[in-house]
């Protein structure tokens, strides 16, 4: 099982995986990475069941890796498929502007 995933592996796998901004609505309509839905940390650990298939991989990211590390560390342990994107936002900020 993938527990995490760099900014340049993530970038070739754009348009054809599920990724999920766990940060606040605010940040995430501030910009966030092409084609990510939105779905904070609080709401997605309350209602996992609502958002995940358990036989699809996600990939999760925050501001810098370290929320979603933990939060994808929770799901993988309640049997989904989920990898952290190293460095969060701020790291696919530094490769991508």
């Amino acid at each position: 099982m993938i527990s995490s995933i760099s900014v340049s592996e993530l970038s070739k796998l754009l348009g054809r995986v599920q990724i999920i901004d766990i940060r606040s609505v605010e940040k995430y309509n501030d910009n966030h990475i092409p084609g990510a839905m939105n779905i904070p940390d609080d709401k997605l650990l309350a209602h996992y069941q609502k958002y995940l298939l358990p036989d699809q991989q996600y990939y999760l990211y925050c501001q810098k890796g370290i929320k979603s590390l933990k939060v994808s560390q929770i799901l993988n342990r309640l049997g989904y498929h989920t990898a952290n994107l190293n460095g969060g936002y701020e790291s696919w900020i530094l490769e991508h502007d």
